[in-house]
């Protein structure tokens, strides 16, 4: 019998958040908040980015985002840069401190999460394997109804 969606939904969801409270625990020692790590990442991923941009991926308004990249920039771990091909636009850009703060905070939570993956039962990771997959299809889906809504 399939399960029902939404239940399965509301289990993967509390599943999904407890998860990453876990490894966001590996994120203290950045000593950096959530919203700026988050932030950071997007650039460092996605970036250089205006402010704009910026705020439109990590859904703030802009005033928001300038107190978090103004923090991020007295860190040390962005700059802002004037858009080469349009002087009115200033980009915000990763520095090398910024990806390497991030890159490091990346490898602790995997390593914390592969040591817990490492105590499963061969038949717990197979499952686990499975599952991901499953979950990259799900995120995958999910993208594209997204993106069809904009």
């Amino acid at each position: 019998m399939s399960p029902n969606p939404e239940a399965l939904a509301d289990q993967l969801h509390s599943a999904a958040i407890g998860l990453l409270r876990r490894l966001r625990r590996e994120d203290d020692a950045i000593g950096i908040t959530s919203p700026r790590l988050s932030a950071l990442s997007v650039v460092v991923f996605g970036g250089p980015l205006t402010l704009g941009q910026l705020a439109a991926a990590e859904q703030v308004k802009p005033p928001t985002m300038t107190r978090i990249v103004t923090g991020l920039e007295d860190d040390g771990l962005v700059e802002r840069r004037t858009d080469a091909s349009d002087g009115r636009l200033t980009q915000i850009h990763a520095t090398a401190r910024g990806r390497r703060i991030l890159f490091a905070g990346r490898a602790r939570r995997v390593e914390a999460l592969a040591s817990a993956v490492q105590a499963l039962d061969r038949q717990s990771r197979a499952e686990l394997v499975a599952g991901v997959r499953v979950l990259e299809r799900l995120n995958s889906a999910m993208r594209q109804t997204t993106e069809g809504k904009e």
